[in-house]
């Protein structure tokens, strides 16, 4: 297994905890986070959140199994971890919320963003493919 493969399945991993836990346990998973719980009608909201980082998830897990990754999903997450990163640090660095509560998510972007990123192929996994 490769490096990368070993990674998505990491990166997997963390997406579908974070969509199972917004998904069941809503309030409990801010609350343990430092934040503030969401009135129960935000939950709404978390709820399609949660479809989302599951979704996530289950598509990472299916690049860990292809044979050759697509760079286009791979560099997609890229693209998520980076806006998870920027976001943490905007809220901590205006003091929304603290930099203990933001570093953990934070760093995780971080390392899961550069690693991905380094680590993707740079060719499609079809080369004669022709994009549009």
């Amino acid at each position: 297994m490769t490096r990368l493969k070993i990674l998505l399945w990491i990166v997997a991993l963390s997406q579908l905890v974070l969509g199972a836990l917004t998904l069941i346990a809503p309030g409990a998973f801010f609350a343990w986070m430092g934040l503030t719980v969401p009135p129960v009608d935000n939950q709404y909201m978390l709820g399609m959140l949660a479809a989302r980082f599951i979704a996530y998830g289950i598509g990472m897990a299916v690049l860990a199994r292809a044979e050759r990754p697509d760079p286009f999903w791979v560099r997609n997450m890229v693209l998520v971890q980076a806006i998870d990163f920027t976001v943490g640090l905007y809220f901590a660095a205006t003091g929304v919320i603290g930099i203990e509560t933001a570093a953990f998510p934070m760093v995780n972007a971080a390392i899961f963003g550069v690693l991905l990123w380094l680590w993707t192929p740079r060719q499609p996994a079809n080369p004669s493919a022709k994009t549009a």
